[in-house]
């Protein structure tokens, strides 16, 4: 078996409602668990110990709620890249992502030829979308 890397985002009380938004983005299979199912009792019972959004072209998103008592730091350091060459997938996953969010840099042809666009996502998440042109 190959290795794969996911992005693994924590959230802050609302890693249900942004991994349903992304598996309405995507499409594939949601799997989401609760603290509660795994044992855990009290204010931490039903937020999300782990979700994946699974699709079938080999996306895989995870996320989880951070715990009380641990430190959630959201910050810029991390954008989320999607790329290739069917301009109109990769539009619909832009226009859904970037409608509640913040665009920084509208998807547009860009010098280096591709279309390209960059946002910020209602959760907070960077997302940089580029459609490969032909040569």
């Amino acid at each position: 078996m190959s290795s794969v890397l996911n992005p693994y985002i924590s959230y802050s009380d609302n890693a249900r409602a942004a991994l349903e938004f992304y598996h309405g983005v995507f499409g594939g299979d949601l799997t989401l668990n609760t603290f509660g199912e795994n044992g855990v009792d009290g204010p931490d019972a039903d937020k999300i110990m782990h979700g994946m959004v699974a699709t079938a072209n080999g996306f895989t998103l995870m996320g989880a709620d951070t715990p009380t008592g641990m430190e959630h730091n959201p910050g810029t350091n991390i954008s989320i890249s999607v790329s290739g060459d069917d301009a109109d997938e990769l539009r619909g996953y832009w226009d859904q992502l970037s409608a509640n969010g913040t665009v920084a840099i509208p998807l547009e042809k860009q010098m280096w030829g591709d279309e390209f666009g960059m946002c910020v996502d209602g959760f907070g998440v960077q997302w940089m979308i580029n459609i490969r042109q032909a040569q």
